[in-house]
């Protein structure tokens, strides 16, 4: 008799069909990729649309009221019946698209909600949206500084999960090209360190690829992520900054760290923050503790970092056993972690 096809365990709601999908999305969607290969999963994606008046109309009055509209979702339900759902929100505001799935949790065993960004003096502001957290049994948070204080708010269990990464797309070995980007910034940045870093252009003639236009949506998710990774792979340097590093207004005095760093170090660029030109100059003069530093990254980030090892932990958080998938990644991971010391750098 033929095998019947496996009944998808998990169910991972998923923005990534949201007409204008802004860059730090994709990093949830590689998460989401990485899930879908070591388990068994069924990704719901419904069409959507931030740029509506239903999204516009609901959002406003989430902030105001505990009443949520539905934003703009026609016609979603939950109909099959999973061990895990699991729903990655960019911030609060985006669990005004799980109100649109009627009576989701009744089909769901255990419910994680995962939240990129909240910082703890927007809880207040938030406090509407955070109250739709009580349907979920763990709350997981990129922001370690923030856990507590949503805990003692929402009366559920909170944990610490750090970003991640696919090491594997960033990883530069066993074939590692040659850098010829010579500093690499994306995304938010202090204003103090891109001025140095022109300067550091105009008197050494360095390369500095950096944005030079507000891009507020990635035109195909799976083509910027590789593209980034590529860059990165090929860049000497590459600038990181706490969350927020240009919003201290918002951010208050919490210090959070976000995918940057994971993703430089599982490319084996050397990460740089705000003290540039002593430190450039430093370590070019010493290309063996670069090469050692590189390598150091890599074989940590994939050891450590890769996205199996979050997924590891929400699994442990809600008492699911790993399918054998996540083990073979994790084999995968180990194998290319010892080939890094044993290949030399071009």
């Amino acid at each position: 008799m033929d095998k019947q096809p496996q009944k998808p365990r998990t169910l991972i709601f998923s923005q990534r069909n949201l007409s204008k999908i802004p860059p730090y999305l994709c990093a949830h969607f590689e998460f989401e990729d990485v899930i879908s290969q070591i388990d068994s999963v069924e990704l719901l994606a419904p069409r959507l649309d931030r740029s509506t008046l239903h999204h516009a109309i609901a959002k406003r009055i989430a902030y105001h009221t505990p009443v949520a509209l539905n934003p703009g979702i026609q016609g979603m339900r939950v109909k099959a019946h999973y061990d895990l759902f699991l729903a990655i929100c960019g911030d609060p505001t985006d669990l005004l698209w799980l109100s649109a799935l009627g009576n989701w949790r009744a089909s769901c065993k255990t419910a994680v909600c995962l939240i990129d960004e909240l910082w703890a003096t927007q809880m207040p502001a938030y406090h509407y949206f955070l109250r739709m957290l009580e349907k979920f049994d763990v709350v997981m948070l990129y922001y370690s500084q923030s856990v507590k204080a949503l805990s003692e708010r929402i009366g559920r269990k909170c944990v610490f999960l750090p970003p991640g990464v696919d090491t594997i797309r960033f990883c530069p070995y066993p074939h590692p090209p040659k850098r010829v980007v010579d500093i690499y910034s994306i995304g938010r940045r202090s204003e103090t360190t891109h001025r140095s870093l022109l300067g550091m252009v105009a008197e050494e003639g360095l390369f500095y690829l950096h944005d030079s236009i507000a891009a507020d949506r990635a035109l195909d998710q799976s083509e910027h992520t590789a593209l980034f990774a590529n860059i990165t792979k090929r860049s000497r340097y590459f600038i990181v900054n706490p969350g927020l590093i240009d919003q201290p207004e918002i951010r208050g005095d919490q210090i959070e760290i976000g995918n940057r760093y994971f993703e430089g170090a599982a490319s084996g660029t050397i990460m740089l923050g705000e003290r540039l030109d002593k430190i450039v100059n430093a370590l070019d003069n010493e290309p063996e503790k670069q090469d050692r530093m590189r390598r150091t990254n890599v074989k940590q980030a994939l050891m450590r970092h890769d996205w199996v090892y979050r997924w590891e932990a929400i699994l442990e958080a809600v008492g699911l056993e790993p399918m054998p998938g996540l083990f073979q990644r994790k084999e995968l991971l180990r194998s290319l972690a010892e080939g890094v010391l044993q290949n030399e750098t071009p």
